[in-house]
């Protein structure tokens, strides 16, 4: 068969979203030829006001996000970094009006503020300049059969219906996603999924005005913005327009109760009094009773693929809550992955031409490839599921307290010590270009945060194994110096006590 001639193979794409697209572009970089079924219209020529009922919490893009990015097209990347708003810290609104500046790095290293749209339009901008693709929007995934390798699609335009043959499925289809339905009918598909007791809305923070009637922040710009108010809490990231988008999360049944504008009006002066002086109170009911209440969701499956055919990206594989800002850094993260593995491995690009084989038969190279990113990606995406659920009590409630500061200051101190100086992201990229995942544990202290946010060289695994030994380290800490304050106080009481004996 040598002798035959050789075609260059075909992937299909489910979803045009920024996984998706990445996970095209990376493919065509591969030589493969790529089409993207999409049943949305063209974000670049929509009005953005229908994007109001669709899912749009503001980005915070960071390390891995950013890798991914460089690893598949550094000029990408750097694009989408001159419209992001860098974000050094949380910045913490008690209910009394203090702000309190808590930095995410000691090196001043940030986190990116990016219109979720804004990333996906220049993705879609990039897949529109590949010869190597070809994208079809209006067009629903509605059925596959992977055994025989096509898909059935639906043109919403038209409602007519047609077959798409492929060499390998890519599912990047969102958290409902009809690719993950069809692989479950072929594949023993471990399953769960998890509504939490909580929904958010959206609201707009207008820009300001200064004394020349220009734009101006209303809040400092380089923080993400947090009001935490124990069991709810509302955040803000800032963009390009000197607009901030607040996204407040809360119970159901706290949100079942406000149905008036008087009642969300007398609910935003108890607990965000600071909020509505700068949102506005005309804006902030408007935003507040017309806007979708949207769910919060967590799903895990494994295994992600099935033999040589096809793979699970993005929230199709893992759908998290957003309160550690990873969704779809780790969605980008996957599409690294992947490509490297491809590369790694030799996965090839092209097969025999002419030949056609039977429905069993399996690309060993292929498959072997998929088997092991499933074995091994699955407790990365597992641990920052977890990590990000853990997280809503640490943003709506923790930083506030105490303990929290106590232990973090302490963890910043031995952070100090034993590292230095930071690891910064262009030093990291070119083994990430080379290097899936890592499982080595990093020497040094290193806070949670910073391995899951800024060292992308870390898995989310290795991450959360460290962090909990660091943990454990801590609270010894933080018990055995409060024991000596105990100690320290009692001899003091005994040493006054004795001298007023005498």
């Amino acid at each position: 068969m040598s002798g035959l001639p050789r075609r260059t193979r075909k992937a299909v794409v489910a979803g045009a979203g920024p996984v998706g697209c990445l996970a095209a572009l990376a493919l065509a970089k591969q030589g493969w030829d790529v089409e993207i079924y999409e049943c949305r219209a063209d974000l670049r020529h929509t009005s953005r006001t229908p994007l109001l009922q669709q899912r749009s919490i503001n980005l915070a893009i960071s390390h891995r996000g950013i890798a991914a990015l460089e690893v598949v097209n550094p000029a990408t990347a750097q694009r989408f970094l001159q419209d992001a708003i860098p974000m050094r810290g949380r910045m913490i609104h008690t209910l009394s009006g203090r702000l309190d500046s808590q930095p995410y790095d000691k090196d001043g290293q940030s986190i990116n503020s990016i219109d979720r749209t804004l990333l996906n339009i220049g993705l879609l901008d990039e897949v529109a300049a590949s010869n190597k693709i070809k994208i079809l929007y209006n067009h629903k995934v509605i059925g596959a059969d992977f055994d025989r390798k096509f898909i059935t699609v639906k043109d919403t335009r038209s409602n007519i219906s047609f077959d798409s043959y492929f060499d390998f499925c890519v599912g990047a289809d969102g958290s409902y996603s009809t690719i993950r339905q069809h692989l479950m009918r072929v594949v023993r598909m471990d399953y769960s999924q998890e509504y939490i007791r909580d929904e958010y809305i959206e609201l707009k923070m207008p820009a300001g005005r200064d004394a020349d009637g220009q734009p101006v922040f209303s809040l400092d710009p380089n923080h993400l913005h947090i009001w935490p108010r124990q069991s709810f809490m509302l955040i803000a990231l800032p963009n390009r327009d000197k607009s901030f988008t607040c996204t407040l999360f809360a119970p159901v049944s706290v949100l079942d109760c406000i149905r008036t504008p008087e009642a969300a009006l007398s609910w935003f002066r108890q607990y965000f009094p600071d909020a509505i002086s700068a949102i506005g109170e005309k804006t902030l009911v408007e935003d507040f009773l017309r806007n979708p209440r949207s769910p919060l969701i967590c799903t895990k499956a494994k295994p992600y693929h099935y033999k040589d055919r096809a793979i699970l990206l993005g929230d199709a594989a893992h759908s998290m809550v957003p309160f550690y800002g990873q969704g779809l850094n780790c969605g980008l993260e996957d599409v690294r992955v992947l490509s490297v593995l491809f590369a790694r491995e030799g996965v090839a690009s092209t097969t025999f031409d002419g030949v056609v084989p039977s429905i069993d038969a399996v690309d060993e190279q292929l498959a072997s490839t998929l088997r092991y990113y499933s074995e091994n990606r699955h407790q990365d995406l597992v641990a920052i599921c977890e990590l990000a659920m853990d997280n809503y009590v640490v943003m709506r409630h923790s930083v506030t307290t105490l303990a929290y500061l106590s232990r973090k200051a302490l963890d910043n101190i031995l952070y100090a010590i034993s590292a230095p100086r930071a690891v910064s992201l262009p030093s990291l990229v070119p083994a990430l270009a080379h290097v899936p995942f890592s499982t080595l544990e990093p020497k040094g202290w290193l806070p949670l945060y910073n391995m899951v946010t800024f060292r992308p060289d870390i898995s989310y695994a290795t991450a959360q194994r460290k962090a909990a030994r660091q943990a454990f380290v801590v609270t010894s800490l933080n018990y055995a110096l409060i024991s000596l304050l105990g100690v320290a106080g009692m001899s003091l009481v005994y040493s006054i006590l004795s001298e007023a004996r005498s």
